[in-house]
């Protein structure tokens, strides 16, 4: 069974950076799909980033040019990284990783999700 550990929320001052981890654990055969999605008081949980395959990270258009996506397959891990952080950016983050695991069946998994406060 595939599970996600997050870590590297918490409280920063606006224009500040903070960069979050999701670490996998299981008989991961590879993963496909890394996403970072949050969720804010009162709304609908949204997409942040996504790489799906390795290929171009795609990016919400409010993040644009803030935050960055990155994975180390090697270490089953994912980071967020994200620079001028803004008011409104405070929510829960959530890490999403879709794959294969050992001998061949999917798997779909979110991670516990991790508080990000910005004050201003």
């Amino acid at each position: 069974q595939v599970q996600l550990v997050e870590s590297g929320g918490g409280l920063v001052q606006a224009g500040g950076s903070l960069r979050l981890s999701c670490a996998a654990s299981g008989s991961i055969s590879s993963i496909n799909v890394m996403g970072w999605y949050r969720q804010a008081p009162g709304k609908q949980r949204e997409l942040v980033a996504i790489m799906i395959s390795g290929g171009t990270p795609r990016y919400s258009d409010s993040v644009k040019g803030r935050f960055a996506i990155s994975g180390d397959n090697a270490k089953n891990t994912m980071y967020l990284q994200m620079n001028s952080l803004k008011p409104e950016d405070t929510a829960v983050y959530y890490c999403k990783m879709n794959g294969r695991t050992w001998p061949a069946n999917n798997f779909e998994v979110w991670g516990q999700g991790t508080l990000v406060t910005v004050s201003s």
